[in-house]
């Protein structure tokens, strides 16, 4: 496996296990990017730089990364709260004032963030093409009616959440999300990570695609088979886990240059792993004099806001504001761990506690939403590393 990039002395066993992806877990193309105490310990890439093809992964190469994009857009309303901008205990309907139909009026701002809006689900799809022209899904799901009491319960926000926090980002701030992050975020930081990637960097982007896991997990055991109540809350085209992951239907091309260039920061962010460690090596620190969180708005991106039975997910998940927080289901470095995964492999998180910063892009998407073997086989890596 020819293996590009550097891993500092002592971080030799994450190199390890990123050959061993190759090898053994799957990895078409990928990249794993480590920051320390603000410091780059880790970067490699290798493998191909579209999921079916034969160019090689670049160091520039990016990749749609989806729902671990929701961890950067989770810091601009934290971002805009830290600047006295936004008040997370305010209703939504303060700032978006047609979103108080139908029973959503005591949505709060941090109801959106940890995924207890109520609203993971449309009653009417939207097509891939509604789904990005950034008016349709903002009136959707003001539209819509809760699935249960706001703030009660909580289930995963799958694909609503781009146009719950875009919208209510674009009410304060009068930009879109995108925007917002590439200026206030990206720029300062030197970041390769978009929502809706410019036209002058998208020949950058590699394809990704579905790869089927080997049969182990590359230590000889056998992988874990989902419990049936998950296999079957997927099946059921009538389940709101069906419903949620399809709110946009059909299931747009993810390598369409046209969904590319769209701002949906549930699903389409696209990154380098360089960008998702970076930017998350700034949230706990100074990454080259530039810190994104005050040391109050870290608290309130770990501090457990939702946990137990998701709704959507059909398993045990822990939220912070806009974050997954370590647990069994979303495995993370350690129990003050934050960060957000992506559908089928990608991962980005961030540790104040030992200065760890994670970032981790493929383009060969395995089954799965939250747990993924290549990512945690990474991870472990990196702690015994520490």
């Amino acid at each position: 496996m020819d293996v590009r990039g550097t891993a500092a002395p002592g971080f030799e066993p994450v190199r390890d296990a990123f050959i061993r992806n190759f090898e053994q877990r799957g990895d078409r193309g990928a990249a794993v990017t480590v920051y320390r105490h603000g410091q780059k310990v880790v970067d490699l890439w290798a493998g191909t730089r579209d999921v079916d093809g034969a160019e090689p992964w670049a160091v520039d190469t990016v990749q749609v990364v989806r729902s671990a994009g929701k961890g950067i857009a989770a810091a601009v309303p934290l971002l805009l709260h830290q600047r006295g901008q936004i008040d997370l205990h305010a209703p939504v309907g303060t700032y978006w004032p047609e979103f108080k139909a139908n029973g959503k009026e005591r949505v709060l701002v941090r109801h959106l963030l940890a995924h207890r809006a109520g609203v993971p689900a449309l009653d009417h799809p939207l097509t891939p093409d509604e789904a990005a022209d950034g008016v349709s899904g903002p009136r959707a799901v003001a539209a819509q009616r809760p699935e249960w009491e706001p703030g009660a319960d909580h289930g995963y926000h799958a694909q609503t959440y781009s146009w719950l926090v875009g919208e209510l980002v674009r009410r304060v701030t009068g930009r879109t999300v995108g925007r917002w992050v590439a200026e206030e975020i990206a720029r300062p930081l030197g970041l390769d990570f978009w929502f809706g990637i410019p036209a002058y960097e998208a020949h950058r982007v590699g394809r990704i695609g579905p790869v089927e896991p080997p049969a182990g997990d590359g230590t000889g055991a056998l992988r874990m088979r989902p419990k049936r109540s998950v296999v079957d809350a997927y099946r059921d085209p009538d389940s709101l886990t069906r419903r949620a992951f399809g709110a946009i239907d059909p299931f747009p091309d993810e390598n369409d240059p046209g969904y590319r260039a769209a701002e949906l920061p549930a699903s389409n962010g696209i990154a380098t792993a360089r960008g998702l460690a970076r930017c998350y090596a700034a949230m706990i620190g100074k990454v080259d004099g530039h810190r994104l969180f005050a040391p109050a708005t870290l608290t309130l991106a770990r501090t457990e806001e939702s946990a137990g039975p998701d709704r959507v997910l059909v398993v045990g998940t822990r939220f912070g504001l806009g974050y997954m927080l370590h647990g069994p289901a979303a495995p993370l470095l350690a129990p003050g761990s934050f960060g957000h995964p992506g559908r089928g492999g990608s991962l980005g998180f961030a540790d104040p506690e030992s200065g760890i910063a994670f970032g981790y892009v493929t383009n060969g998407l395995q089954k799965g939403v939250t747990a993924d073997p290549r990512a945690q086989a990474l991870v472990r890596a990196v702690r015994s590393a520490l």
